[in-house]
């Protein structure tokens, strides 16, 4: 696939196709809350729902599973391992707690 080229008055500049290309609307904040340190030590439990809300940052997961609901079936390091499924197809995430929300039942 071609990257489309922007022209304004002889210039011309390469588009950018990274994972993050036009998702800045999606993943901006909407309130002015920063993330707090209770925030980046939250836990989750084997079995516990869990809610999908990137928080931006490097361990951030793909925009296409933003708001996507999944189950926690397991830890590596710090991380968690998430389950999801994607159509019909069952996918295991390696997703940071701080992009994690726990659903109430």
């Amino acid at each position: 696939m071609k990257a489309k080229i922007w022209q304004r008055r002889g210039c011309t500049m390469k588009r950018s196709l990274g994972k993050l290309s036009k998702r800045t609307r999606l993943l901006r904040k909407r309130s002015r809350t920063e993330l707090t340190v209770s925030g980046r030590l939250k836990s989750f439990k084997l079995g516990d729902s869990v809610h999908l809300t990137p928080r931006g940052g490097k361990s951030m997961p793909h925009p296409r599973y933003r708001g996507r609901t999944g189950r926690v079936v397991g830890m590596r390091g710090s991380a968690y391992e998430v389950e999801i499924t994607d159509m019909n197809a069952v996918k295991r995430l390696i997703i940071d707690g701080v992009h994690l929300t726990k659903v109430r039942v």
